[in-house]
């Protein structure tokens, strides 16, 4: 199993480095303590609270989104394609291989009559 932390201390340091701060200067623009932030960096902080990732996202110009899923966080509407896609397609639970093939073809032509008559 991934270790989530891992990725959010490496999603952290990486956009915080990619917009030229320093972890100062981070906790003077969104007051949270140079220790704390060097913690998360560090992974020691096992679930950082939602506010102090919102605040690091919006400074960091990163989604907030991707920071909740690294902390462990579930994420409002993440599955909800999955679960659409799930809900369609179980009537077709015994299509032969075959039938597989045909039906992604034939999605294939409706996308493409579709942006044809887009354009």
């Amino acid at each position: 199993m991934r270790d989530t932390r891992q990725d959010l201390s490496l999603f952290l340091r990486t956009a915080r480095e990619r917009k030229g701060l320093t972890l100062r200067a981070v906790e003077q623009a969104t007051e949270v303590s140079n220790a704390y932030l060097s913690q998360l960096e560090s992974g020691k902080i096992k679930q950082p609270s939602p506010i102090v990732l919102h605040k690091l996202s919006q400074l960091y110009g990163v989604s907030y989104a991707d920071a909740m899923r690294f902390a462990g966080y579930p994420v409002p509407g993440e599955n909800e394609r999955v679960e659409r896609a799930a809900r369609m397609f179980s009537p077709f639970d015994d299509l032969t291989e075959e039938e597989e093939v045909e039906l992604a073809e034939y999605l294939t032509f409706i996308r493409t009559r579709r942006r044809r008559g887009a354009t």
